[in-house]
């Protein structure tokens, strides 16, 4: 028996945002749920284990931003999806968009192994790397060399912005995924690191959660002393 809602009721789901999922694309779906409720019991990877739950949260979720989001995601693009936890929203956007290659970056190696594993049952276009943010954006072949960045975490916009704006090329967008949050707060910093706020798409999953998606596009290049160290950051915000 599968975990997932079956997939009558998960295309009503997605049918209802404007969303179209083949049964090929669900039977993807149902083996990352699977196989990441099962790896869960011995790595903590997530709070939801749910079927349904998954599939509003992680999946629909994840899938949203490429649908909402679709005029800042052009074909072909390289995307970098940091922090990506056990996948969101990076895995399922490669699903949903196999033209682009996706670079899911995570700090800690437990992430990176489940994720490299549940690419061999996916065979998905993404690559997993095992390291740091404000280490990574240091680099030559990572520093403003993305056409899109994404973010669902659980830091401060600030800081985020601090995290993700290095590595976005110009003309580029970094798409942050938040809760109801107010921006307001992370304007100064993006404007210095070299974004502007251009759009905010305000929606509710099936459950009435509310979330946000922040579209900030690369204006001009990011001062070479950002970002910052993680202790500098935590202790003082931009």
């Amino acid at each position: 028996m599968s975990l997932l809602p079956d997939f009558d009721s998960a295309r009503e789901m997605f049918s209802a945002y404007g969303l179209n999922i083949s049964p090929e694309l669900f039977q993807q779906l149902e083996i990352y749920a699977e196989f990441l409720v099962e790896y869960n019991q011995n790595v903590n990877l997530t709070a939801i284990t749910d079927g349904e739950t998954i599939l509003k949260k992680h999946f629909l979720d994840s899938f949203l931003l490429a649908h909402l989001a679709g005029n800042y995601f052009p074909m072909q693009a390289n995307v970098l999806d940091i922090g990506s936890g056990a996948g969101f929203p990076g895995v399922p956007l490669a699903l949903l968009r196999p033209e682009n290659h996706f670079i899911l970056l995570d700090s800690l190696q437990k992430r990176i192994t489940f994720l490299n594993l549940l690419n061999k049952k996916l065979s998905c276009s993404y690559t997993a790397i095992h390291g740091r943010a404000e280490e990574y954006a240091k680099l030559p072949d990572f520093r403003e060399k993305f056409d899109i960045v994404t973010a669902r975490a659980v830091a401060s916009l600030p800081m985020l912005a601090e995290f993700s704006l290095p590595y976005v090329k110009i003309g580029g967008f970094w798409i942050a995924m938040k809760g109801k949050e107010d921006i307001s707060s992370a304007l100064s910093a993006i404007s210095l690191l070299g974004g502007k706020l251009v759009n905010q798409i305000a929606y509710q999953l099936p459950d009435g959660d509310e979330r946000i998606l922040f579209i900030i596009e690369k204006i001009s290049p990011c001062p070479a002393k950002f970002p910052r160290k993680f202790s500098q950051i935590k202790q003082k915000q931009l």
